[in-house]
């Protein structure tokens, strides 16, 4: 997944660092992610949610608000309107590169602050939150015992999750003075709320006041015991998951045609977990799987292994070719599975004498239906004119270069 490191100007002028992960493949739409209060781009969730989108064709935009991570200006002097503005110039932004953003996502404070931006941004189509709180406001206990500095002195530095952040009165009063419901009633876009019902930070109880506010098409999807920062990269990844299947329905991913003779689609393998040996495989932007191993060799078993995938084309392939040929001469075929095994074989290499190991694949075909014997017997002779039975027994030729 490339990824582009540009900047541009904030909603005051300061130069905002941001990330902008591109597609290997063609660009079917652009995403912008906005951030949980006083995080950055980087966040475990942002990366996760980019990478799955990406590869599904959505480019994504995520930055950092002004003053925070690798943003300029002065975070003391933001404000909930901020970087509501910061959003729009993210917007503008893309939109002078010719990638308008048909959907917003925001974690948390973000969330709260897509929702607002969504209406001012005409290219937006779909809108998703994670942990959002319905009222602005909730961010305020996370400083709690220095609200009353804060209104005497007009600023205070707070510890925030051990960093240190001054807090303006001017961020305060923005945040109590903002009311979303009647935004989220009029937002006229899709709307996914994700929320943890654990959420020890952003209580549950937001997520039903978003959901209620707002009018359809909308969907609630629970991340289960999740934290609020949804740090773990299991959580990350079910998010990223729900997204894009549920960003397809309503952003309409229409792949372009491919040259007439082209070969099928690029099948893409991309790493999601350095350490371990999880894999996301996507084969053009509506099918995606997970490849790994399982525990004992390392992995998570998150997905099948290589030879399962393998022994699932052959499998696949074995039952579709069985069905054609059946249909063609209709015959009453009403069901066909395949169980496939594959284990590693001694073979006695002819020329060196050698004994040598071999992979074997073994088929177990059941059919179904009111078939004669003879009827059994050619479908099993098909089995073997399956193309992927064919390559397998007959070899394939690989070539290899570096990108």
């Amino acid at each position: 997944m490339p990824t582009d490191r540009i900047t541009f100007p904030g909603h005051a002028g300061d130069t905002l660092a941001a990330r902008l992960d591109l597609p290997e493949g063609p660009r079917l739409a652009t995403a912008l992610f906005a951030h949980c209060f006083t995080c950055g781009k980087d966040i475990t969730a942002a990366r996760r949610i980019a990478a799955r989108l990406a590869a599904m064709g959505i480019a994504v935009l995520r930055f950092d608000f002004t003053g925070l991570g690798h943003s300029g200006g002065e975070f003391a002097n933001t404000t909930f309107r901020s970087n509501v503005a910061d959003l729009e110039a993210a917007a503008r932004y893309l939109d002078e590169r010719g990638m308008a953003p048909a959907l917003l996502i925001g974690h948390s404070l973000g969330g709260a602050a897509v929702l607002r931006a969504a209406e001012r941004i005409d290219s937006v189509r779909a809108v998703a939150t994670i942990g959002a709180p319905f009222d602005p406001a909730h961010v305020t206990h996370n400083f709690a015992d220095s609200l009353d500095r804060i209104e005497a002195e007009g600023a205070a530095q707070v510890d925030l999750g051990g960093r240190p952040f001054t807090i303006g009165r001017d961020f305060v009063e923005d945040v109590r003075a903002e009311a979303l419901a009647p935004v989220i009633g009029r937002l006229r876009k899709a709307l996914l709320v994700m929320h943890a019902p654990r959420d020890a930070v952003v209580d549950i109880s937001n997520a039903t006041q978003i959901f209620v506010a707002a009018k359809h098409p909308k969907s609630f999807v629970t991340l289960d015991d999740a934290d609020h920062l949804v740090t773990r990269a299991r959580d990350a990844e079910y998010a990223a998951e729900v997204i894009a299947a549920w960003a397809d329905r309503y952003l309409d991913l229409a792949p372009p045609a491919p040259p007439i003779g082209a070969p099928e689609g690029v099948v893409r393998v991309s790493e999601a977990d350095p350490a371990g040996f999880l894999q996301d495989v996507q084969n053009g932007p509506h099918h995606h799987a997970l490849a790994d191993e399982p525990q004992a060799y390392g992995g998570t078993n998150r997905g099948m292994s290589p030879y399962g995938f393998l022994a699932a084309g052959l499998g696949a392939c074995t039952s579709m070719t069985l069905r054609m040929y059946a249909r063609r001469k209709g015959w009453p075929l009403t069901h066909v599975s395949v169980d496939v095994t594959h284990d590693k074989v001694h073979a006695q290499d002819a020329e060196t004498s050698h004994e040598t190991r071999i992979d074997s694949f073994t088929r177990r075909i059941t059919l179904t239906g009111d078939l004669t014997e003879a009827q059994r017997k050619r479908l099993l002779e098909i089995a073997d004119k399956c193309p992927v039975h064919k390559t397998l027994e007959h070899g394939a030729q690989i070539s290899t270069e570096l990108a």
